[in-house]
């Protein structure tokens, strides 16, 4: 019913994001009431309030979402996602335009794949971040110029006990490495 409610709207890019979204029929459910951005840290950093986000989906406007900034500001802290009166899943329809940008190549404008990939990779190996190696690979493959405006703040973390210099695995990294390795596994079926 939903889907159908999406059809009668018009909107292609409405019906990608409920496709990808667990639970992501909600949207249409959106009041516009304003909780989402107000609840949100990083809101005045974001190019839309995740409200003008949905209105924007409804509008059909895929590639002017999928180039703003809202997506790559979301920390994930679920606020907006808890304080919604209409239970829509927020977050997960954030990290669902993420993949859509990156998919159709419209994240241009931010670091954000490229860090993740970094990222994911300390993870998938230690099962836990390690910042010295974030920090150093990813500005050395990405920004080597911008590294060295980093270097007084990374000493002083180093100076204060703040940042290792050598990762360290989790307990049974091995079990980690099998669930990412099934979840992967899973995300190519569907």
């Amino acid at each position: 019913m939903i889907v159908q409610q999406a059809d009668k709207l018009g909107s292609e890019f409405l019906q990608d994001v409920i496709a990808g979204t667990p639970g992501g029929e909600r949207i249409v459910h959106c009041l516009q009431c304003g909780s989402c951005g107000g609840s949100c840290p990083n809101g005045a950093d974001m190019q839309y309030t995740p409200r003008t986000l949905f209105a924007l989906i409804n509008a059909n406007k895929r590639e002017e979402v999928l180039k703003s900034n809202t997506m790559w500001c979301c920390v994930s802290c679920y606020l907006c996602t808890t304080r919604c009166p209409q239970d829509i899943p927020i977050t997960d329809i954030m990290y669902q335009l993420k993949r859509m940008a990156i998919a159709e190549n419209l994240a241009k404008d931010t670091d954000a794949p490229a860090l993740a990939k970094t990222f994911t990779g300390y993870v998938d190996k230690y099962g836990r971040a390690f910042e010295l190696g974030l920090a150093s690979r990813f500005y050395l493959l990405n920004k080597p110029f911008a590294m060295l405006k980093m270097g007084p703040m990374g000493l002083g973390m180093f100076a204060r006990g703040r940042m290792a210099l050598t990762p360290t695995k989790i307990k049974r990294v091995d079990q980690l490495q099998a669930i990412i390795k099934k979840a992967r596994e899973i995300g190519r079926e569907s």
